[in-house]
């Protein structure tokens, strides 16, 4: 299903990682809400803001300055409070330690970064037993579409795949992948005004937000590097290749990709290990966490996509581990997420797996047809974990869903809403 929404959709649509936020300030005394900036976190951010926990912005100069000079005198005072963009001044972290070491009310403060904080130790052991991060990506299918988006906890509880109802196919599916999920991008309806805005905000992501979070000697490179793994995405990461083509030594370029992974721009999936299969690839595939801005990225347009579907599946993969992705951000369950490939190129694009080492997998396909050979990989992942195989998915470009085995479908990639 989908649905056409007015300029104002943004702060209309629920966000379904709110209710984490609700619980987290209930018994939490730091909520940290991080994800890439325009994904729609001040949005969500304001909605708890009021008289007696006011909203401060890190991106405004005055106030960034203070919070800058005197982060102790920033805090102090505050008995609540919504900051916005805190990776602006990482030192008011071990401030806000301090002020909740001494009033440990929970609620005290709720704060967004757009860099994956965690990756920094003064938080992680500053913050530790006193903070819960939630992550807010762009809007998820299910957001934009009202429904539940539980495809994983479906599967996990034992209650099986849901009926489809209104398959997403053909061009209006592929036209779901080149639009992505900022809410801002949404806005616009031609596909060179949404490219135009996407092409933007990497730029000022790239000029502001890398200085902010790292030295970087080359920063010039940076959106040569970004166009460099937009060509290789879905592919298995090669530092040494990235480095190459830009006259980068291979760990400096694992240093810049890491920068990038920080901002939320892409996503590195581990590879699957398990002791029962031992030749497995060890290397991560590399993902972008927004198809819109990936197509951006390679000048992907419907009209390309339609007479060269070659370039459709790396987008398509894409867009599916971005969707289970946010699928987990508002789950219960604690998941990871790795990829299946062993040494003869049979492969699995997504394992998700819970705490209890259950296992689904998920493999994409951009065409309409499913073959018995395009789940091989699925049934070696199966036969390696056993009883703790939940469920074997191939999602396509197709509107029902095809028995393979009692634990192996063929379905429509619109399953994951």
């Amino acid at each position: 299903m989908t649905i056409d929404l007015p300029p104002p959709f943004a702060a209309a649509i629920p966000r379904y990682v709110q209710s984490k936020i609700t619980t987290g300030l209930q018994d939490t005394r730091v909520v940290l809400v991080v994800g890439p900036r325009q994904a729609g976190k001040t949005t969500l951010a304001k909605l708890y803001a009021n008289a007696d926990r006011p909203y401060i912005t890190l991106d405004d100069p005055a106030t960034l300055a203070a919070a800058r000079s005197d982060p102790t005198g920033f805090i102090r005072g505050l008995k609540q409070a919504v900051i916005d963009e805190v990776q602006r001044a990482p030192d008011l972290l071990l401030a806000i330690k301090e002020s909740v070491d001494k009033d440990q009310a929970p609620g005290r403060f709720l704060l967004t970064g757009s860099t994956n904080l965690m990756a920094m130790p003064l938080v992680a052991d500053s913050l530790a037993g006193r903070l819960e991060v939630i992550t807010l990506m762009p809007f998820a299918q299910a957001e934009l579409a009202g429904t539940p988006g539980n495809l994983l906890d479906r599967l996990f509880d034992g209650a099986g795949l849901p009926a489809v109802v209104s398959p997403v196919v053909g061009d209006a599916l592929m036209d779901l992948v080149l639009k992505g999920g900022y809410p801002e991008a949404l806005r616009r309806t031609s596909v060179g005004r949404r490219q135009a805005w996407l092409q933007d905000y990497v730029a000022l992501i790239l000029d502001r937000d890398v200085r902010d979070i790292a030295n970087i000697d080359q920063l010039d490179r940076m959106p040569r590097l970004l166009d460099v793994l937009a060509a290789h995405a879905g592919q298995l990461v090669n530092h040494s290749s990235y480095g190459a083509a830009l006259g980068l030594t291979a760990p400096t370029a694992q240093k810049y990709v890491g920068i990038l992974e920080r901002l939320f721009l892409l996503r590195q999936v581990p590879p699957w290990s398990h002791n029962a299969v031992s030749r497995l690839t060890k290397t991560p595939k590399l993902h972008f966490l927004d198809t819109g801005l990936l197509a951006a990225l390679r000048g992907n347009t419907t009209s390309q996509l339609q007479k060269d579907r070659t370039h459709y599946g790396p987008l398509l993969e894409n867009f599916v581990v971005s969707e289970v992705l946010k699928l987990i951000t508002w789950s219960d369950k604690r998941l990871r997420v790795s990829h299946f490939r062993t040494k003869e190129q049979d492969e699995v694009d997504l394992v998700i797996e819970d705490r209890q080492g259950r296992v689904i997998g998920i493999e994409v396909k951009a065409s309409a047809t499913v073959r018995a050979p395009d789940l091989r990989g699925l049934r070696q992942l199966q036969a390696a974990v056993g009883d703790k195989f939940v469920q074997g998915l191939v999602l396509h470009d197709h509107d029902r869903i095809t028995p393979f085995d009692e634990k192996l479908h063929a379905g429509p990639v619109s399953l994951l809403w």
